[in-house]
């Protein structure tokens, strides 16, 4: 596709900024609240884990879906008519939250919320590299995003665990992000955003994506970003689950376990920065991986009491961990095949997203033990520092990135 844009004003350019950030920031508070939200669902439905888990499966689900069968939607319709349509599918989803009490229309709802994530999400990033003068400007963007999102990820669960502890409803936290979407929508509908004129056809190249599921490099990079979700679930899914119902040192904690887990995933986007100018990615990856590996272990043989506090802590190193992978794995192929290996590495991801907690609740379920979703957790987190180990040892990506740096400075040249 060829495209001719013409830019908005600064000034719209700005505004359209701001309502980006706050869309990622208001969908985080929902999304990463499910594991805060899910203990008092499995009690008020009187639901087992696999079943309350559905929580997570439902929205997931939706936002992956949207991501592969409609991520085109914005080429088709324009940035600003797929944002606008997505946002009012999460809005109204959200909104229908305070009318309903049965347990199905919720599972419902979070699936529709879900689609209207992506669609939103896929539009507003196309968005910003359309309104974006420089790659270092749109470098600078991305990471303002990404702060954005954890600050939703840290307000969310911590609202959710004040409400629940003032005797409040946790559909609240949805009420609050449809109020937050019509504010949104509002000023989508005013934002001037910049109108691009297609030159060509767009078409999605499914066959490449499904070309690429069976190159051992996607295979590997998918991998590993599997393994890191699934181990990421155990925490900001099952963890409030888990320590439920303890009451020894520090009990006050566990119901703020997902919110600090975020603060120090924030704090470790720093550290992360820091070892990553010092050191190799792969021995970065092999540090940080170890590290949330041993605060798993430390979790299963020592108990609730020492989980309530090396579980959120993995937040430090978990933060470095997927941009680092996603990145490079994406680094390892041509520029004409950048689109399809972040499809195919998305699937990966949300197939896990789905899967991991599913996993989890019916390992729990069928073992009659809360422990186990931090057991299968710990056997993520170690699977993926052994193939971190691996990497660090045998550098089998080196070859790769050397040719694909040598061609990409050769087409430069």
């Amino acid at each position: 596709m060829t495209a001719r844009m013409k830019e908005p004003p600064a000034g719209g350019a700005r505004l359209i900024k701001v309502l980006i950030l706050l869309m990622f920031a208001t969908f985080a508070m929902t999304t990463d609240s499910v594991g805060t939200i899910i203990p008092r669902v499995i009690e008020e439905f009187h639901l087992g884990m696999t079943a309350g888990g559905a929580f997570q499966y439902a929205s997931m689900s939706g936002i992956g879906l949207a991501a592969i069968a409609l991520g085109s939607l914005a080429d088709r319709i324009g940035h600003k008519g797929s944002i606008i349509i997505g946002l009012a599918l999460f809005c109204v989803a959200s909104g229908l939250f305070a009318l309903g009490h049965d347990f199905l229309v919720f599972i419902i709802l979070l699936f529709v919320a879900g689609l209207g994530i992506g669609i939103f999400k896929a539009g507003a990033l196309a968005l910003i590299g359309d309104i974006s003068r420089s790659t270092r400007e749109h470098a600078a963007t991305m990471n303002l995003i990404e702060g954005f999102f954890g600050v939703g990820a840290i307000i969310g669960p911590a609202l959710v665990a004040h409400l629940l502890q003032s005797g409040a409803s946790w559909k609240w936290i949805y009420t609050i992000a449809a109020m937050l979407c019509l504010v949104l929508i509002a000023g989508c509908l005013v934002a001037r955003f910049p109108v691009t004129h297609h030159q060509a056809p767009v078409a999605a190249d499914r066959k490449g994506a499904l070309r690429l599921l069976g190159d051992p490099y996607a295979l590997a990079f998918g991998i590993a970003l599997m393994l890191y979700v699934g181990a990421e679930a155990a925490v900001y899914v099952w963890a409030p689950t888990y320590l439920s119902g303890y009451d020894g040192p520090g009990a006050w904690l566990a119901a703020y376990v997902v919110a600090v887990f975020f603060v120090l995933r924030a704090f470790g986007r720093f550290l992360g920065a820091w070892l990553l100018a010092r050191l190799r990615w792969q021995t970065v990856l092999i540090v940080c991986s170890a590290a949330i590996a041993l605060c798993f272990w430390a979790a299963v043989v020592f108990g609730r009491s020492v989980a309530l506090f090396s579980i959120p802590a993995t937040g430090l190193f978990m933060s470095v961990l997927y941009p680092t992978i996603n990145s490079t794995g994406i680094s390892c192929f041509d520029k004409a095949q950048h689109g399809a290996i972040a499809g195919v590495l998305l699937f990966f991801t949300c197939v896990s997203a789905v899967l991991a907690p599913l996993a989890m609740g019916a390992l729990s379920d069928h073992l009659g033990d809360p422990v186990y979703t931090m057991i299968l957790g710990t056997v993520f987190a170690t699977l993926l520092a052994a193939l971190c180990g691996y990497n660090w040892l045998a550098d089998p990506i080196a070859a790769r990135l050397r040719k694909r740096n040598a061609a990409d400075y050769a087409a430069a040249g």
